[in-house]
């Protein structure tokens, strides 16, 4: 056998040794792809038709939460049934008109001789099944609304870069976007925005929006059923719209909302983001992580129980799920639930730098560190 040939040989002999273990990788990755998949269906299966009715609602409401499985309760139950559950546990509606009262809140400028009042407080928050972070902000007039520069069919910012834009030196996410679950808009806000006293946008003229606003004197109110124009000439200087079902409100005048069900709390276990204002004036604002081992996430009982907890005499969720982010002076303090970082976001609730609160890091006194 000449050297030509022996080689030749060799190579169609090693040729087919790659092709072997190519095929034998393809075939073992295909086949644990399957059994993942089978283990997801019977996983699914299991917690929507097993004995259990509180995990089969909870469940359900988790999943319609989420802009990526909404679909997944309807093949499992159907839509009467899955219908039901959805009827049964979501947090009941307030009236067209309502508006929360103004005069509760009685802002303190100066502090009780004595106190040490930090103008910007984070704690953390731990829960049987959620962990987060609560930023008390103890003067309401360095909060408002940022938007990202232009309002459009494309990508929002995340709450890090809107900190940047406005020298913010922390903030939470806003209002809600434009998510059809197979694409979205986080650059188009839906209903209605008014930013540092301007009426930024609007769906259209004739809009009735939840609306979540900081008034000229610097008041948290939650709206019901108002247009952009009509909360303006209610004396609002900044207002973001969350759809009911996403970003219910909480608490009215001191008095929480009524949850539906014991068995889901009015929502499933999620991430979560909710503004509220104490009876002193400070600001709170609050993320829950989610969807993740060490915080399943919080359903809208456990935020009202959070924000009472508080002192909150009003409060409202706004966008949840993978947009909840928390930043603090160029810090994202929770542990956002996204594989690629913070979800991008056409408006954030910030808080403008003073010399102040710029004075103490909130961060650093949370973990310990120096004031």
């Amino acid at each position: 056998m000449s050297k030509v040939e022996n080689s030749s040989g060799s190579g169609l002999r090693a040729a087919k040794i790659v092709l072997k273990v190519f095929l034998r990788f393809f075939a073992i990755l295909g086949v644990t792809v399957a059994l993942v998949l089978i283990l997801l269906v019977g996983a699914c299966f299991l917690a929507m038709h097993g004995p259990s009715p509180a995990f089969r609602s909870q469940f359900a409401m988790f999943a319609y939460e989420t802009s990526a499985l909404k679909w997944l309760p309807r093949l499992f139950l159907g839509n009467e049934r899955f219908e039901t559950i959805i009827a049964e546990n979501t947090m009941p509606e307030v009236e067209d008109g309502t508006s929360s009262n103004t005069d509760l809140i009685q802002i303190v400028d100066t502090p009780v001789d004595g106190e040490d009042v930090k103008p910007i407080i984070i704690e953390e928050i731990n829960g049987g099944t959620y962990h987060g972070y609560m930023m008390i902000i103890q003067d309401p007039s360095t909060v408002f609304v940022g938007t990202v520069e232009q309002f459009a069919q494309t990508d929002g910012d995340v709450v890090k870069k809107f900190c940047d834009r406005y020298s913010a030196i922390a903030g939470v996410n806003g209002g809600e976007f434009v998510d059809m679950g197979s694409y979205s808009y986080t650059a188009c806000p839906v209903g209605g925005v008014i930013s540092q006293g301007v009426p930024v946008y609007e769906n259209n003229d004739v809009g009735k929006w939840n609306l979540v606003c900081m008034t000229n004197d610097n008041k948290l109110i939650l709206l019901k059923g108002y247009s952009v124009s009509q909360a303006v000439a209610m004396g609002v200087r900044d207002a973001v719209h969350v759809k009911h079902e996403t970003g219910p409100f909480l608490i009215i005048d001191g008095e929480p909302l009524e949850v539906p069900s014991v068995d889901v709390y009015g929502g499933g276990k999620n991430p979560r983001t909710a503004i509220g204002q104490r009876a002193d004036g400070a600001i709170l604002m609050c993320c829950i992580d989610g969807r993740q081992a060490s915080s399943l996430g919080a359903t809208f009982k456990e935020m009202i129980d959070i924000m009472q907890d508080y002192g909150a005499v009003n409060a409202a969720c706004l966008d949840g799920g993978t947009s909840t982010q928390m930043e603090y002076n160029g810090i994202t303090v929770n542990n956002p639930y996204s594989p690629t970082g913070p979800r991008r976001c056409p408006t954030a609730f910030l808080i403008r730098s003073t010399e102040e609160n710029t004075s103490i890091d909130a961060y650093a006194a949370m973990n310990g560190g120096a004031n």
